[in-house]
């Protein structure tokens, strides 16, 4: 974050008790008037002081459970004439201009159902929190838009980090990138159920939803929002009744796809289960997920890198059950030696090896310079062995190892990897 930082509120710090807590007579919200301009025209001038016109949306969000059908809609989230009604526009990542990103100041203010990060790399922050206290961080000191936010009746605090949660602890940890070994497992996924359906987190509290087949997959992958956090579950049932005669006995998510083929999904509790089973009167197909939580466990879960290959959104992804393999095996590298346990030998030659976890293959050519049989001419179940690791195919998530490049060559040739 930039390093000057500032919490600007209509509350006085003289009105606050030996715990820090305000004792004024402000109201938390906004009154929609003149205070909440002020706060605004405060943003406007930090903004002008550090010389940007434009910013980058950060984690954008909406209250609620939304999640878009064929004719989605943003009505009470604040952002109608800012943003078209399927949100376009309204992404991590996106750059909108300082006047934009006013206005969404102002949505934030009102508590109308939608939140952001507002910021310049760098250089600008804007974070609105609750109850109307505002974060602005410049990489430069911004005194004449203190001066004006105090003339405009605000109180500009200078702060020694930017929000008083921020935690690092808060950060993601190992996420998975949507990249190219991403995508050649959704068309393995897609290859073997012969169908699955794609959710499009481009938003907090909002998906899109398709349906990917071999036809399906490339002109879907094309048209996602930029930095989305994408969820692959298996197909529809097209047995709808069988679907909702086994609905859990709390609160599930609810998938359908209705006559017109369009995908669409909604949150609902137990109490509401009748009423879904009326609206499901034409579905062609659906099921029903757990909403959150650990047991909420799709076929494999990334977010969308950036073009040039870097990860910069900062979404969270369900664990799914690829995810242990997958950053075990961004830890290898071809040419590496490991060493690891036999656990198979099975009749077809391939020898299993247990190396931390995650089960490598050695081919039976790769045991040793001499012809073999069978692994167990060389090998037992249980024992210890040192190979090299020929090849890492994160996609599919299968790991070559060699022993044989580690033993001399008999015919005096050179044996070193590529």
């Amino acid at each position: 974050m930039p390093s000057f930082v500032h919490r600007i509120t209509k509350y006085d710090p003289a009105d606050r008790d030996e715990g820090g807590c305000y004792t004024g007579a402000e109201e938390p919200e906004s009154d929609h008037g003149p205070v909440e301009a002020a706060y605004v025209r405060a943003v406007a001038a930090f903004a002008e002081d550090t010389g940007v016109d434009r910013l980058t949306v950060r984690g954008p969000g909406i209250s609620g459970s939304v999640h878009f059908g064929p004719a989605p809609t943003d009505e009470g989230h604040g952002l109608a004439g800012l943003f078209p009604p399927d949100l376009s526009g309204f992404h991590d990542g996106a750059e909108v201009p300082l006047s934009v990103g006013l206005e969404l100041v102002r949505v934030m203010l009102r508590g109308s159902g939608a939140w952001c990060a507002l910021e310049v790399e760098g250089r600008f922050a804007v974070h609105v929190d609750w109850d109307q206290y505002v974060y602005v961080s410049s990489d430069r000191p911004c005194a004449g838009a203190v001066a004006r936010t105090r003339a405009l009746g605000l109180f500009p605090e200078r702060m020694d980090r930017f929000r008083p949660d921020e935690d690092e602890s808060d950060e993601p940890g190992v996420q998975r990138p949507a990249d190219e070994d991403f995508w050649d497992h959704v068309r393995r996924l897609v290859a073997t159920w012969h169908a699955v359906v794609l959710e499009e987190g481009f938003v907090y509290n909002a998906a899109r939803w398709h349906r990917l087949t071999r036809d399906t997959l490339d002109p879907v992958r094309a048209r996602l929002a930029p930095r989305s956090r994408l969820t692959v579950w298996p197909d529809l049932s097209t047995d709808v009744a069988a679907v909702l005669a086994e609905l859990p006995p709390d609160a599930v998510e609810f998938v359908w796809e209705d006559e017109d083929g369009a995908i669409a999904s909604t949150e609902v509790d137990a109490c509401d289960y009748p009423e879904l089973a009326s609206r499901m009167a034409g579905a062609r197909a659906a099921a029903a997920l757990v909403p959150y939580g650990d047991e909420r466990r799709p076929l494999l879960a990334g977010v969308l890198p950036d073009a040039d290959g870097v990860l910069r959104a900062r979404w969270r992804t369900p664990a799914t059950p690829s995810d242990r393999n997958w950053a075990f095996l961004t830890t290898l590298r071809r040419g590496q030696i490991c060493t690891g346990t036999v656990v198979a030998m099975p009749d077809f030659g391939v020898t299993f090896v247990d190396i931390g976890g995650f089960t490598a293959v050695i081919n039976l050519p790769e045991l040793s310079w001499h012809h073999v049989e069978h692994p167990r001419d060389l090998l037992d179940i249980g024992q210890r062995v040192t190979a090299e690791i020929l090849d890492v195919d994160l996609s599919r998530e299968r790991v070559s190892l060699s022993l044989k490049r580690l033993l001399p060559d008999p015919s005096g040739s050179a044996t070193a990897s590529p």
